[in-house]
C-alpha cells in the first residue's frame, strides 16, 4: 500500500495528479463535499450559536467507506482540494468526518494542475486555514437561514414550490427592475445628419453634424441650405494615440467574454474551464485576482518574443482595485505559455484559445494608433460636419486579441482617405435620418455577471449557480422578442430638392437576453415590499465584505450571523401573520357582455384572465395568457380577446378543428391531434386554410420515411435537434448525415448502431423478473425495473452485483420514496391543522 495519501474532490483531477506523483502515493476522490447540511430540515440551531449539523448523505456512505480504508493503510493523508474557500471547508469536512490525526494530516494548495506545482505544494504544505473554513460556513448558514425561512412565507403569501435566496432574489430584483425602466421608457426622436463626401482621388468618407435636429421643419431648413453649395476641410487634426491590453481573465470577465465570443452560457464556461483546470491545462478557474506569477510573465515574454518578436513584448502587472479582491492568488491563464492550442473536445478548444489570447496580450506592447479629426465647412452655413479616422501604425496586442463589448458602438471611427486643409470635397449625399432614443439593454448573462461584481455581490464561485437558479425556478427566462415594426423618416437631397422617405425598422428584439416572467415579478415585489433589507444591493455587498472580512480573521463569524438573525427572524414572523396574499393581480376594466370584473393575475397552472370574483354566485370565467404577454403589461383589449377563445375554424375530414392556447403555447386542434404554432404566429390570426395547412405538415411529418425489419421509422426534430424514431427509440442524427435526404442506407446504419449501443450499455438483464441494469453517464450505472430507475453512485461495481442484490436496492429506493410522500403528506396535514387553530384563536 501507498505510504501517502492524496485527497482531492474531482475524479479527474485525482487521475491527472497522480500522473505526476510516485508509487508511494496513492490519490483518492470525495467527489466534492463529502458532508454538508442536511437537505430536507433547516440543520442550524440558532439556539446555539448557529451551530450547523452537518451530514453524511446517503450517496456519499459508500465513499467515506472507502476514504477511511484508506487512511488506515496511509502514514500521511494530503488533504488537496482546491484553493478557495469551498476548498477549505472540504478539507476541513474531511478531516472531521474521517477522523484524520493532525500530526499525519498535511492541507496542499496549488492553483495549476501541473507536475511543478504539485511538487511545490507538497514542499510547502501548511494547515487548515479556519477562518476560510468560517467564511464558507458563514455564507452557508446565512444563506441557508435566508432560504428555510423566506421561502415557506412565498408558499403561503404567493405560490407553493418558490424559493428565495439572498443572491439570487438580487439578481431577479435587477432584472425586474431593467424590464420596468425599459417599458416606461419614452422615445425621443431627433434628426441626426450624415453626408458622404469625396475627394479629388475618388474615395468616399462619411461625415456627421455634431448637433440634431428636434423637429422635422429644422432638419429639412438645414438640408436646403446645402443645396447647391461647395465643401471644403476647415480642420485636420492628427494625434498619436494609443490603446492597452485588458488584464488577464477573472472568473467574471471570462465569463463575459466567452459569453459575447462564444455565446456559451455562464454555467458552460464553468463546466468547461473546470474541464480544462482538472486536465492541467490552465489554472484555477475560481478567482478573482488580475496577478500572474514571476514565472507566468516570463513564461509569456519568451513566447511573445519568440511568435511575434522583441517590440510585441511589454511585461504588466495588473492590479485589481475591488473589494475582496485576493491578490494571492492567480489569474486564469494557460499552465503552458508555448501551447497555443490543444486538440481536445471542440468547445473546450475555444474557451482555452480566448484564455490563451487573452494571458499573452495582457503582456505585448500597447497597439499604436492615429487618430484623425477631420471638419467639413460649406460655403453657405457655418455648421460644421464631423470625419473621424484612425489608422494603425503598430499592431501590438492587436495582433492576437481584442476585448468585446456589451453595447454597439454607432460612432465608431473607421478609415480616413489623405485629406489636406483648404482642399475641396464633393458632397455625393447628405441625409437627415430620424432616430429616437434606446432604452437600456436588457441584461445578458455576462452583463449581469457585471453588474453582480460592480455591485460587490456574490463572489467567483457564486455567479454561475446564481443565474442557473433563478431561470430553473422560472423566475427568468432568455427572451424570445421579436420585436416590432416601427416607421421613421428620411429626408435626403435629390435634384436640388428635399425629398422625404418613410422607412421601417424593427426595435425591441432581444433574443436570449434575460426577461423576468410574471411569477418572477410577483416574488420580487412581494420580497422587496416585505424584506427591503435583504433585496438592497448595499445590504448584500456589505454582508459579501463580512465574509471577506472573516476570510482574514477580522469578524468572528457568529456574531455577524447573530446581528443579521435579531431583525430578519422577526420581521419572517411578522409578514407571515400580517401579510396579504400575493398573486400579482391587476383589474383592467368591466367586461361589456356581463358588466363583471375583468382582472389578471397568477393562477394556478400560470398567469391567467379571469371575469368575475370568487365572491359572486356565479363562478368566474378563466383564460390562459398567451407566451408573449404578462400580467405586468396586458392591455384591457388584449385580456378581453382570451374569452374568445377556443376558435372553432371549421370541419376537416369530417373532425372539428379548433385553435387555442394551452399551457405550452397556442396550437391547433384536430380531432386527437394537437399541432404548435409557429414561433410568433398570433393565434387570432390563424385562419381555417393556414390550419389545414399545419395540419398536413404535420401530417407529412409523422408519416414513416422508411421501413426497417417491417417496423416504421419517422423523423423529427425536438430539443436536442434532427432524430429519427424507431421501435420507440428516438435516434439522434450527426451533422454527418443530410438529415432532409436520408437514404435507406443511412436509416439502417443509424438503427443499428443505436441498438448495438443499447446493447452494449446493458450490464445485466433479468428478463423473467423485468430488471435490468444499465450502464449511465459519467461512469454511473442505473437500475430499471419498470418506471422504477434506482441511480448507482460511482463507487459501486455494477457489474459484480447480484439479482438478490439489486433487488434490495430497488426495495430501499420504494422504502425511502414512500418515506418522504408519507412526511410531505404528514407536513400538510400539520400545516392545515395549524392554520385551522390560529383561525379558532382569532
Amino acid at each position: 500500500m501507498a505510504k501517502n495519501l492524496v485527497i482531492v474532490e474531482s475524479p479527474a483531477k485525482a487521475k491527472t495528479i497522480e500522473k505526476f506523483l510516485g508509487k508511494d502515493y496513492k490519490v483518492a476522490s470525495s467527489f466534492g463535499h463529502i458532508s454538508d447540511l442536511p437537505a430536507r430540515e433547516m440543520g442550524v440551531d440558532v439556539e446555539k450559536g448557529f451551530k450547523p449539523k452537518y451530514i453524511v448523505s446517503s450517496d456519499k456512505k459508500a465513499v467515506v467507506k472507502k476514504l477511511k480504508e484508506l487512511v488506515k493503510n496511509a502514514e500521511t493523508v494530503w488533504l488537496a482540494s482546491d484553493e478557495d474557500r469551498e476548498g477549505e471547508a472540504i478539507a476541513w469536512h474531511l478531516a472531521e468526518t474521517l477522523k484524520l490525526d493532525q500530526a499525519n494530516t498535511k492541507r496542499i494548495v496549488f492553483n495549476s494542475i501541473t507536475k511543478n506545482a504539485i511538487q511545490k505544494a507538497i514542499e510547502n504544505p501548511r494547515s487548515i486555514d479556519y477562518n476560510l473554513v468560517n467564511a464558507q460556513q458563514a455564507r452557508r448558514v446565512l444563506d441557508r437561514l435566508v432560504g428555510y425561512e423566506l421561502s415557506p412565507v412565498l408558499w403561503k403569501k404567493i405560490k407553493t414550490g418558490l424559493s428565495a435566496g439572498r443572491v439570487q432574489s438580487v439578481s431577479v430584483r435587477l432584472i425586474v427592475e431593467r424590464e420596468r425602466e425599459i417599458k416606461e421608457f419614452n422615445p425621443e426622436a431627433s434628426f441626426r445628419v450624415v453626408a458622404e463626401f469625396k475627394n479629388s482621388e475618388e474615395t468616399v468618407f462619411k461625415a456627421k453634424l455634431n448637433t440634431n435636429f428636434d423637429t422635422k421643419e429644422e432638419a429639412k431648413k438645414f438640408l436646403e441650405k446645402n443645396i447647391g453649395t461647395s465643401f471644403h476641410i476647415a480642420d485636420l487634426d492628427t494625434k498619436p494615440a494609443k490603446k492597452s491590453p485588458a488584464a488577464p481573465f477573472t472568473t467574471s470577465t471570462l465569463q463575459q467574454e466567452a459569453s459575447r465570443k462564444l455565446y456559451f452560457s455562464v454555467s458552460k464556461t464553468m463546466t468547461i474551464a473546470q474541464r480544462l483546470y482538472e486536465a492541467g491545462l490552465i489554472t484555477y478557474m475560481r478567482t478573482d485576482s488580475v496577478n500572474l506569477s514571476p514565472e507566468a510573465i516570463n513564461a509569456a515574454k519568451e513566447e511573445i518574443v519568440r511568435s511575434y518578436g522583441d517590440k510585441f513584448s511589454k511585461p504588466r502587472n495588473y492590479n485589481k482595485k475591488s473589494k475582496g479582491a485576493q491578490e494571492a492568488h492567480e489569474a486564469i491563464r494557460p499552465t503552458d505559455m508555448s501551447r497555443h492550442s490543444v486538440q481536445i473536445d471542440r468547445d473546450q478548444a475555444r474557451l482555452y484559445d480566448l484564455i490563451w489570447k487573452r494571458t499573452l496580450a495582457s503582456q505585448m506592447s500597447d497597439a499604436l494608433l492615429e487618430r484623425t479629426n477631420v471638419k467639413v465647412k460649406a460655403e453657405k452655413h457655418n455648421e460644421l460636419f464631423v470625419a473621424n479616422g484612425e489608422v494603425l501604425k503598430f499592431e501590438g496586442f492587436l495582433k492576437v486579441y481584442l476585448e468585446g463589448t456589451d453595447e454597439e458602438d454607432e460612432d465608431r471611427a473607421g478609415m480616413l482617405p489623405a485629406l489636406k486643409v483648404g482642399e475641396q470635397v464633393f458632397e455625393q449625399n447628405i441625409t437627415a435620418t430620424q432616430r429616437f432614443t434606446r432604452p437600456p439593454y436588457r441584461y445578458t448573462e455576462a452583463s449581469l455577471v457585471k453588474k453582480l461584481e460592480e455591485l460587490g455581490i456574490g463572489r467567483p464561485s457564486t455567479y454561475a449557480p446564481t443565474i442557473s437558479t433563478i431561470q430553473n425556478r422560472g423566475y427568468v427566462e432568455r427572451g424570445t422578442i421579436e420585436g416590432v415594426e416601427r416607421k421613421y423618416l428620411q429626408y435626403s437631397i435629390v435634384n436640388n430638392t428635399v425629398a422625404e422617405a418613410t422607412l421601417t425598422e424593427t426595435v425591441g428584439s432581444d433574443k436570449g437576453k434575460l426577461v423576468p416572467t410574471d411569477i418572477g415579478m410577483i416574488v420580487n415585489d412581494f420580497l422587496v415590499n416585505h424584506f427591503s433589507n435583504i433585496l438592497d444591493y448595499n445590504f448584500t455587498a456589505k454582508v459579501e465584505q463580512s465574509f471577506d472580512d472573516i476570510a482574514s480573521g477580522e469578524e468572528d463569524w457568529t456574531k455577524m450571523i447573530a446581528s443579521f438573525y435579531k431583525d430578519f427572524h422577526p420581521n419572517v414572523l411578522h409578514v407571515e401573520e400580517n401579510a396579504d396574499r400575493e398573486s400579482g393581480e391587476r383589474v383592467l376594466g368591466t367586461d361589456p357582455e356581463s358588466g363583471r370584473q375583468l382582472s389578471v393575475r397568477l393562477g394556478r397552472f400560470g398567469p391567467m384572465a379571469q371575469i368575475g370574483t370568487v365572491e359572486e354566485e356565479e363562478k368566474p370565467r378563466f383564460a390562459s395568457l398567451l407566451p408573449d404577454q404578462s400580467i405586468d403589461s396586458i392591455t384591457f383589449q388584449e385580456a378581453l380577446s382570451l374569452f374568445k377563445l377556443p376558435r372553432t375554424l371549421g370541419e376537416y375530414e369530417g373532425e372539428e378543428v379548433q385553435v387555442n392556447v394551452g399551457r405550452f403555447g397556442p396550437y391547433v386542434r384536430f380531432g386527437k391531434s394537437f399541432v404548435s404554432l409557429s414561433p410568433g404566429e398570433d393565434v387570432f390570426d390563424v385562419n381555417f386554410d393556414r390550419a389545414v395547412e399545419l395540419i398536413e405538415l404535420k401530417k407529412k411529418a409523422d408519416a414513416p420515411i422508411a421501413w426497417y425489419k417491417d417496423k416504421e421509422v419517422t423523423k423529427g426534430k425536438g430539443r436536442f435537434g434532427p432524430f429519427i424514431k424507431y421501435d420507440g427509440i428516438f435516434i439522434n442524427v450527426n451533422k454527418k448525415y443530410d438529415f432532409d435526404n436520408l437514404s435507406q442506407e443511412d436509416i439502417e446504419t443509424l438503427i443499428e448502431d443505436k441498438l448495438k449501443k443499447e446493447r452494449e450499455k446493458v450490464i445485466h438483464n433479468w428478463e423473467d423478473e423485468g430488471i435490468r441494469v444499465e450502464k449511465a453517464r459519467w461512469g454511473r450505472s442505473n437500475i430499471i425495473k419498470g418506471k422504477t430507475k434506482v441511480e448507482l453512485s460511482k463507487d459501486i461495481d455494477a457489474t459484480k452485483l447480484t439479482l438478490d442484490q439489486v433487488k434490495e436496492l430497488i426495495e430501499k429506493s420504494s422504502s425511502k420514496k414512500k418515506t418522504a410522500a408519507k412526511k410531505k403528506t404528514t407536513k400538510k396535514t400539520t400545516a392545515k391543522k395549524t392554520t385551522t387553530k390560529s383561525k379558532t384563536k382569532k
